[in-house]
């Protein structure tokens, strides 16, 4: 009875005796464990080896203001947040170091969101920020509130009107009753 199988994209497995099977997150030992326990119910006394021969890659998706947005995939085991910023290209200046969101699927395809401070993890103050991701959650790195006032501005204003400011100071008063009597 020896069966070859993949892990699902769902992360679950079939066999011939267990029809689907929860397989990610879980250990080699944990796997074996359960499997042993479902095959008990046809089986007297089974002996069961659970062996990885090959692990696929893991996809992370970073969006927002980073260097380079896109899908990143690692081989083994889920990157970090901070290895997922580098690889892409780190955070830009117009990006919001303060809030990191990530966001996760949970069971039944059920967002959850995650927030960090990645700036904890740039300045060495807290390195619990950096979080290990999961198979394709999707890290956002949102645009500072400057930012997001230009961006408006240029959208409104700027694109329409192109408005110019001029401003002009003298460091010496003297020199400006000079240049004013001229």
């Amino acid at each position: 009875m020896n069966d070859e199988v993949t892990v699902r994209s769902d992360g679950h497995i079939s066999t011939r005796l267990v029809t689907d099977m929860d397989a990610a997150n879980r250990t080699v030992s944990q796997l074996d464990r359960d499997l042993t326990t479902a095959y008990s119910a046809e089986l007297r006394d089974p002996r069961i080896s659970v062996i990885v021969k090959s692990s696929a890659p893991t996809d992370i998706f970073v969006a927002g203001e980073v260097g380079t947005p896109g899908v990143y995939s690692t081989p083994g085991t889920a990157p970090t947040l901070s290895q997922a910023l580098a690889r892409a290209g780190g955070v830009k200046m117009s990006g919001d170091e303060d809030r990191v969101f990530i966001i996760r699927r949970r069971a039944n395809d059920t967002p959850e969101f995650l927030s960090t401070r990645f700036q904890d993890i740039v300045h060495a103050h807290d390195a619990s920020a950096d979080i290990r991701l999961a198979p394709f959650d999707v890290v956002y790195v949102p645009r500072t509130g400057v930012a997001e006032v230009y961006k408006w501005y240029n959208q409104h204003i700027q694109q329409f009107a192109n408005p110019t400011f001029n401003f002009s100071y003298f460091l010496n008063p003297s020199n400006a009753a000079a240049a004013i009597a001229r």
